[in-house]
C-alpha cells in the first residue's frame, strides 16, 4: 500500500466517522442549536467525501448551497423561533419513538444489503475531470429538471413557514388555530392614548 492510498483511506475513515457521529448528534442531542451546528459539520464532511471522489464541483456546490445557504437558513429560523417556553408532554411519545426506530432500522438493513450485494468496481471508473461540470449541468437541466424545481419550491415553502412562525408574536390571531395570541399586547395596542392638553 502506497502513501497516497493509505492517506486516502485515513481521510475516508475520518470523514465517514464525522458524518456518522455528527448525524447521530443531530438526531439525539436535545439542544436544537447544537444539532444545527453539527448538521453544518456533516455537510462539510460530505463535501470532503466528494473531494475524495474527484468531484470538486459537487464539493464546492455542497459547501455553497448546503453550508452557506440551507444551514444558515436553518440557524436563522431556529434563532427566531426558539423561544423560552416549557415543553409540553407529547402524547404517544413511546409509540412514535418505536415507529421511527423501526423505520430507521429497516432503512439501515436495506442500505447494508445494498452495500453487501453490489459488485463494487476496484479501482472504479476514471475521473471525468473538467467535463464533470458540463455533464452535471446537462443532466440538471434535462433529466433532473423536475426534481430540481421541486426541491427549490420545497425550500421556498420552508423559508415561508419559518417567517410565519417567527412573526406569530405580532399577529392578532394564530395562523393555524385562529385563537388570539398575546392578548395583553393587543389590549394595550387598542387602548387609546391620553393626551394632556393643558401643557402647550
Amino acid at each position: 500500500m502506497t502513501i497516497a492510498t493509505s492517506t486516502e483511506l485515513i481521510c475516508f475513515l475520518v470523514l465517514g466517522a464525522v458524518v456518522v457521529l455528527g448525524s447521530l448528534g443531530v438526531v439525539l442531542l436535545g439542544n436544537i442549536v447544537y444539532s444545527a451546528f453539527l448538521l453544518g459539520g456533516v455537510f462539510m464532511a460530505v463535501a470532503g467525501l466528494y473531494l475524495l471522489l474527484n468531484a470538486s464541483f459537487v464539493a464546492a456546490a455542497q459547501v455553497l448551497v448546503y453550508v452557506g445557504a440551507v444551514n444558515v437558513l436553518i440557524l436563522f429560523a431556529i434563532m427566531l423561533v426558539n423561544k423560552r417556553e416549557d415543553l409540553k408532554p407529547i402524547e404517544g411519545l413511546p409509540i412514535r419513538r418505536l415507529l421511527s426506530g423501526g423505520v430507521c432500522a429497516g432503512l439501515f438493513v436495506l442500505f447494508f444489503r445494498v452495500v453487501i450485494t453490489t459488485p463494487w468496481a476496484v479501482p472504479g471508473p476514471a475521473a471525468i475531470g473538467v467535463g464533470a461540470t458540463e455533464r452535471i449541468g446537462e443532466h440538471l437541466f434535462t433529466d433532473y429538471l423536475l426534481p430540481f424545481e421541486l426541491a427549490s419550491v420545497l425550500l421556498l415553502m420552508a423559508m415561508i413557514g419559518a417567517i410565519v412562525l417567527a412573526r406569530r408574536d405580532v399577529l392578532e390571531t394564530d395562523v393555524g388555530t385562529g385563537d388570539a395570541v398575546n392578548q395583553g399586547l393587543i389590549e394595550k395596542a387598542q387602548t387609546p392614548l391620553l393626551v394632556d392638553k393643558s401643557t402647550p
